[in-house]
């Protein structure tokens, strides 16, 4: 079994946490901002001095290519480079980095892959800067349509296209990732589970199915001292009714599934007057899909007038459950056995570009423990031997695969 170099990687994530350092050891590396391309350029020549060749697709994205023999379609590895403001030092650029560990361990081992070995950095993962997040993997996979993705403007009205344009990193459109043999991304969990189960490696089976409704409560406003409670059409108070019916019965549901009421805003939101309007969105997840159906249900079956107030809901997004291809979760999972390493089946809550890539490519993903669960803050932390362990995985599950009958070789020209 391989073991990669933890000094290297220790030193990797050192440096590239460098562009973009907040004062609380977070970054702050907003997608094509100065900060990101600074971390672009050390990639590309880090990269370059190990033999790999780097190109760039029209949305951005990087690719270095570590060669292998004739007709063999690559194996992927990678994430992305770009954080949230005043995020964390791991979450994304682990990614990037335990797939350049992974070369590097290869290249030092003397190996010759026949699949050639790529490291890919998705453009604007975060959707910090350009919304939506996972744009260049979802134009990669056809869920985004590239016009829209160009005209995304940041909060200084600067569209993705210029700043793609002005990043020095915009490519061709020849370049895109449209076949490999596998794809695997290695990722921080950004949860509790593994430290809670003292579990040092999840393997990754998928990302939850999720669904999300706006939900309105619409009354009458008045003034706040002159209206007395029972001739009130308050919609503030019948929000509050309308959320522990939710609670109530969502919690009847399955243990595993989440569910947030994360926005929520009233009108006018003056405290002199009663609101006329309170709105609030529910949004869950889960890997089943007739438990989204079921939270959907009690949805549909919340009473339409309460607190002489109306109820309306509108749902806002869904996504199914992406189930990731089980010969490479079961490299992985031999991996992390032959290595004597602890580990959890899990699938992700959290959106990543391998649930996009996954339609496409037989993907799966390796999560490493979050302290305290913590993610997209400054304190967000993995420790060094968490990273190499998970690093040792990779290269182990990368070789596996390599040199596995399991999945089909497939012809390079093939798409």
């Amino acid at each position: 079994m391989l073991k990669t170099n933890r000094e290297r990687l220790k030193n990797s994530i050192e440096l590239f946490s460098q562009f973009g350092a907040t004062e609380n050891n977070g970054v702050t590396r907003l997608s094509l901002s100065k900060e990101d391309i600074l971390a672009r350029n050390q990639l590309k020549e880090t990269c370059e001095q190990l033999g790999m060749t780097v190109t760039t697709d029209d949305m951005g994205t990087m690719y270095a290519t570590l060669p292998g023999k004739p007709n063999h379609l690559p194996i992927v590895m990678g994430s992305h480079l770009d954080s949230v403001i005043k995020g964390g030092r791991f979450d994304g650029v682990l990614g990037v980095l335990t797939a350049l560990e992974t070369v590097q361990t290869i290249i030092d081992a003397g190996l010759e892959l026949n699949h050639p070995l790529t490291i890919v950095n998705f453009t604007n993962e975060e959707g910090a800067r350009f919304e939506p997040s996972l744009m260049a993997s979802g134009v990669l996979s056809g869920k985004f349509e590239k016009e829209k993705m160009l005209a995304s403007t940041d909060i200084e009205g600067i569209t993705f296209e210029q700043a793609l344009k002005e990043s020095g990193y915009e490519g061709d459109i020849a370049n895109r990732l449209t076949d490999a043999h596998a794809y695997l991304e290695l990722h921080i969990e950004q949860g509790p589970v593994l430290e809670h189960y003292e579990k040092e490696i999840g393997v990754v089976e998928g990302v939850l199915g999720m669904v999300c409704y706006d939900i309105a409560l619409t009354g009458e406003s008045n003034h706040a001292g002159t209206t007395p409670i029972s001739m009130r059409k308050d919609s503030m108070f019948a929000a509050m009714q309308i959320i522990s019916i939710l609670q109530n019965k969502l919690k009847q549901l399955p243990d595993d599934l989440v569910y947030t009421i994360g926005r929520i805003n009233a009108y006018p939101n003056i405290h002199t007057v009663i609101p006329n309007k309170v709105t609030f969105s529910l949004e869950s997840r889960h890997q089943d899909p007739s438990v989204i159906g079921q939270v959907e249900q009690i949805i549909f079956n919340l009473p339409k007038e309460i607190e002489n107030c109306q109820l309306s809901y509108t749902k806002l997004w869904s996504r199914d459950t992406v189930h990731f291809a089980p010969e490479v979760i079961d490299a992985v999972a031999a991996s992390v056995n032959e290595l004597g390493y602890s580990s959890q089946q899990m699938y992700s809550g959290a959106g990543h570009d391998a649930q996009f890539i996954a339609g496409y490519i037989p993907s799966t993903m390796i999560f490493v423990p979050s302290k305290n669960g913590y993610s997209h803050r400054e304190d967000e932390y993995t420790s060094y031997e968490e990273c190499s362990k998970g690093a040792d995985v990779l290269v182990n599950a990368v070789v596996k695969i390599a040199e596995s009958s399991v999945l089909p070789v497939k012809s390079a020209t093939m798409n």
